[in-house]
């Protein structure tokens, strides 16, 4: 068993809004790849179900861009269910009243794990642009950090999709001896260019607004809401399809029965896309939205392995789920193939499900029978591998 780290943890009833909080003393440091180092290191995480005597029923769920760890509890800063809650509870895929399920904030978060918006010891002020720079593997350490503390030597399961199904990824790479099963969903093993020029135009978005002041805005009394929103609303186009923006909104006037002739918000996905934009900067923060665009363009796992993907898992024996959907073209099917086949190449026991849908990138957010029925069965398989009480039993 782990030794659990020495820390000191306050619990979510004195920290409504964060959850459970960690914080690593200055012996424990995240070095980063870029050579920073942050420290104090505070983790923010959410805990549900119990944790069985064994230690051995422990799920890491790991979230996507611009989540937090409230993956299955009414979010307190939106008052929405949390962002997997379709997905994690009793009864569920995420069964808690099977396994130990652990959510976590990443490091460049801004919902309390340490970000730029957490305060810099050596300045009494917000970090801004002076947090280092982090990457998808820096998040990777702080989260193994946090498992350690825990006391669990070997998760049973490392799940999440986009940005999350990289955190799989590199968990698989980086530690395949803790890792039983993974789930990378509706991921990649590297950012395109494409992806890169979007997350480009949404930094430079946030940058270009006047109360963005160099990363200061927090204690200037100011925030860059409109470059956030407009950030927001074209990512938020790229993690929908098509045929889901057509049978939503298709041509449909907002609220008026012919045009206006003028720049107001004529059609429903106008007005649409300014209300996603305008809810986004109430809970997320603008330095930090340029932190994780970040880590998601530098992540390139076959780079670290001499360029060969399959290098990366060669004699893992993780068992791995790889999903991807139809419509996603943020990262399509050919992104998880390569996974597959990399994983094929390391001698990995994997399987593979494109699911149709027609939600685009999202659809591992929203219900999708189909992904619920792959994840409950990929569960179920590995938990009768690991020698874990069957459904009925727990």
């Amino acid at each position: 068993m782990a030794n659990a780290l020495p820390a000191i943890e306050t619990l979510s009833s004195s920290d409504p809004l964060n959850g459970r909080i960690v914080e690593f003393p200055p012996d424990r440091p995240l070095v980063t790849d870029g050579g920073g180092c942050v420290t104090p290191l505070t983790i923010a995480y959410q805990a549900y179900g119990e944790l069985n005597a064994e230690r051995s029923n422990a799920i890491l769920l790991c979230h996507a861009l611009t989540g937090d760890q409230h993956a299955a509890n009414v979010h307190p800063l939106t008052g929405k269910p949390g962002w997997w809650d379709v997905m994690v509870g009793p009864g569920k895929p995420f069964d808690t009243e099977r396994f130990f399920i652990v959510s976590s904030n990443v490091v460049g978060g801004c919902l309390g794990s340490s970000g730029p918006s957490s305060i810099n010891p050596a300045t009494g002020r917000p970090y801004g642009l002076d947090f280092p720079v982090v990457t998808i593997r820096d998040m990777v350490r702080a989260q193994a950090m946090l498992i350690d503390h825990l006391g669990i030597d070997q998760l049973f399961c490392v799940a999440g999709g986009s940005m999350g199904g990289m955190q799989v990824l590199q968990w698989a790479a980086s530690y395949p001896e803790r890792v039983f099963s993974a789930m990378p969903i509706a991921t990649a093993p590297k950012h395109s260019s494409q992806n890169i020029a979007f997350h480009e135009v949404g930094r430079q978005a946030v940058m270009a607004d006047p109360d963005w002041r160099g990363g200061r805005y927090l204690e200037q009394g100011v925030r860059p809401e409109k470059g956030l929103a407009v950030a927001r609303m074209a990512a938020h186009i790229t993690y929908l399809s098509e045929p889901a923006l057509q049978r939503k909104f298709g041509r449909k006037l907002q609220d008026r029965a012919a045009p206006t002739f003028s720049f107001d918000a004529d059609f429903q996905i106008e007005n649409y896309l300014r209300y996603q934009g305008m809810a986004f900067v109430d809970r997320f923060d603008a330095n930090s939205y340029l932190y994780v665009t970040r880590a998601c363009d530098y992540f390139d796992l076959a780079a670290d392995y001499g360029g060969s993907l399959a290098q990366a898992f060669k004699g893992t024996r993780t068992r791995f789920c790889v999903v991807s959907f139809n419509t996603d073209w943020l990262y399509p099917t050919s992104a998880s193939r390569a996974i597959v086949h990399a994983l094929n190449a390391g001698g990995a026991s994997v399987s593979f499900v494109e699911i149709d849908s027609d939600k685009g990138h999202d659809a591992f957010l929203v219900y999708e029978p189909d992904f619920i029925a792959t994840t409950r069965g990929f569960l179920e398989a590995a938990a009768a591998a690991r020698g874990l009480p069957r459904a009925e039993e727990a």
